[in-house]
């Protein structure tokens, strides 16, 4: 199997992206852009360790510490 690298401009990204995929030869296609499940995912990951947090079952880095390490 072969693959391409096309590069295009933001505002025809979509539409190239629907054209590809209705391509009956096509049999994958993979995009650098987040899904919205993925960005709800992370998101609710996120309110779970602040509540872990919150009830102390979560241990954190300090900001002042995770900012030395940068």
């Amino acid at each position: 199997m072969r693959h391409a690298t096309v590069y295009t401009t933001d505002s025809e990204y979509s539409h190239f992206v629907e054209l590809v995929k209705n391509l009956y030869y096509v049999k994958k296609v993979e995009t650098d852009e987040v899904s919205k499940e993925n960005v709800l995912d992370n998101i609710k990951e996120g309110l779970k360790e602040v509540h872990l947090f919150k009830e102390g079952k979560l241990e954190t880095t300090p900001a002042k510490d995770f900012l030395n390490e940068l």
